[in-house]
């Protein structure tokens, strides 16, 4: 199957209105200002008039608008479609396919499967299968059973393979999260900062939560739905002297915080997390800024959803993404804590 990769290979299809085309690229006349699916019946336009693009959007943000004869944009929902196909195939309850095996499933190159499926979801089918396999193991062990009935019903082919990544995917043992967290021992500790009251909440990996708010109380409650079985025990001295790091670092930006993290979250979500543990202090970037990076520019919102979903808050820094138009949005922990944590960063940077 053709991959529509070259400029040669496009204009072969243009010219040869190949109709199989349609939803690997676009092509835009310069003379009319519109762009136009490769298996378009409109009047042939000249070679040195025409230029190419991967997707409809990219042809809308060069300037161009559809064809109305081809009805150029709906390729965007066909795409959507084949790629929710894929997501189906690949949540499956037993081994799933391959890339290459998707690709024959849904008629479509393993080469250009992998490019469109990532570009829409922002990950790679095979990470999308190992996530959705891990989300259904929590579920599974939630429901009650053996350990080892939740592994195989989850799709892992054997203990074994479950096993070299059980605490990448669930942060303990299969047997204390099944038991509801009881087997995992948190540190915490609870101080004042500029922002307010603020917790601090360590396992045997690493930090798994700040967080900041208005009543001390509230917080330890928070931690508690978090890990509502897990063994929490209040910080002594030397806990005491991470508490004041953290605060230090609240209050002086600048200063750095080099923290173990304990960061448990979907494949998407740890890419997002990492992207913003990136951005430097005193800068801020958009939501569509943070897509980009990550090689998913179209899950603006599904990078919304990862940030929003933070739980340590400062350390990932989440704070420093904005909308577009630089307004602050929303903020786990509210936006004028949002707007003083910017501004203190400005005056540090």
């Amino acid at each position: 199957m053709p991959l529509y990769t070259t400029p040669e290979q496009r204009w072969h299809a243009v010219q040869t209105r190949d109709s199989a085309a349609a939803g690997h690229f676009v092509y835009a006349v310069r003379t009319t200002g519109v762009y136009c699916q490769p298996g378009c019946k409109s009047r042939m336009a000249k070679r040195e008039n025409v230029e190419f693009f991967d997707t409809p959007s990219s042809a809308e943000a060069a300037g161009y608008r559809p064809c109305r004869r081809c009805q150029a944009k709906p390729a965007d929902s066909r795409r959507s479609d084949l790629v929710a196909r894929a997501c189906r195939l690949l949540e499956t309850p037993d081994t799933p396919p391959s890339l290459d095996q998707l690709g024959a499933q849904l008629a479509i190159s393993p080469f250009h499967l992998h490019r469109l499926f990532k570009a829409e979801t922002g990950l790679t089918p095979k990470a999308y299968a190992s996530a959705f396999r891990a989300r259904r193991l929590r579920e599974r062990l939630g429901e009650g059973g053996s350990v080892t009935e939740a592994i195989y019903d989850a799709g892992y082919n054997s203990n074994s393979r479950f096993y070299a990544s059980a605490e990448q995917r669930l942060g303990m043992h299969p047997r204390d999260y099944k038991a509801g967290g009881a087997g995992a021992t948190l540190h915490f500790a609870l101080g004042q900062c500029s922002l307010g009251a603020i917790l601090v909440a360590q396992s045997a990996k690493g930090i798994c939560a700040i967080l900041l708010g208005d009543d001390p109380q509230a917080l330890l409650e928070q931690l508690q739905d978090q890990f509502p079985k897990a063994r929490l025990i209040g910080g002594d001295a030397d806990y005491e002297r991470l508490v004041a790091e953290v605060v230090g670092f609240v209050e002086a930006p600048a200063l750095g915080l080099e923290l173990p993290l304990d960061v448990q979250g979907t494949a998407f979500q740890e890419r997002v997390w990492q992207a913003l543990r990136d951005i430097p202090v005193g800068s801020r970037v958009s939501y569509t800024d943070i897509a980009e990076r990550i090689g998913a520019p179209k899950a603006v919102r599904a990078v919304a959803m990862a940030c929003a979903a933070n739980r340590i808050a400062v350390a990932i820094p989440c704070h420093r993404v904005v909308r577009r138009d630089g307004d602050l949005s929303g903020y786990r922990w509210g936006v004028e804590r949002k707007r003083l944590l910017l501004e203190r960063e400005t005056a540090f940077s």
